[in-house]
């Protein structure tokens, strides 16, 4: 199964759209959208290789400019849009600490995030609400997102071919573990 949904994947990046739909779902994710570009970024890489570094310059520039939507939103809209978004991901008791961390470490606490799995439209959204000044959020925010997907375009580009042999050979046992994984955190959520 994970084997089709990839070779799926590669094949549609290779559509003329692809470089666009890839770049929007980077925007959005860094806003409002629960889906993160990584896998369409990677397909884009695999499906050509040359072009690594134009597609994590593309998927990093619609992030940041995504993460000024995701700003707005915690700064503008944040008693309508930005709680519910903050609710629907589950970090509505810990806002307060967030404007504390924000006010202490706040460069570093968007920067940071890009070696965190906390959801990068989470910290936008939280730099709005803290009113973070909007020169350093801009260059955190490069810096978080450029070097997840400029590592990630380094890793493919030059290991490419050695991380999909891997995985075609272990696309089963990773399907059955993702799942496994899966249903245990809906069994945690639901017993919670």
């Amino acid at each position: 199964m994970l084997e089709r949904l990839y070779d799926r994947l590669i094949e549609a990046s290779r559509r003329r759209h692809a470089p666009a739909v890839m770049a929007a779902i980077s925007f959005a994710d860094s806003s409002f959208f629960p889906v993160p570009p990584h896998p369409f970024l990677a397909a884009l890489i695999m499906a050509d290789r040359a072009r690594a570094y134009r597609w994590a310059t593309l998927c990093t520039l619609a992030s940041v400019l995504g993460a000024f939507l995701g700003y707005a939103i915690g700064d503008l809209l944040f008693d309508t849009v930005g709680l519910w978004l903050v609710r629907t991901y589950g970090y509505e008791g810990h806002l307060e600490s967030f404007r504390a961390l924000f006010a202490q470490w706040g460069f570093w606490l968007i920067a940071g995030k890009g070696l965190t799995p906390i959801p990068f439209k989470i910290v936008t959204i939280g730099a709005g609400l803290a009113q973070y000044p909007l020169l350093p959020f801009f260059a955190a925010s490069v810096l978080a997102r450029g070097v997840q997907f400029y590592a990630m375009a380094w890793l493919l580009k030059h290991q490419g071919s050695v991380i999909e042999r891997w995985f075609r050979r272990y696309a089963r046992p990773i399907g059955w573990a993702a799942a496994a994984m899966l249903v245990a955190a809906i069994a945690w959520l639901a017993l919670r």
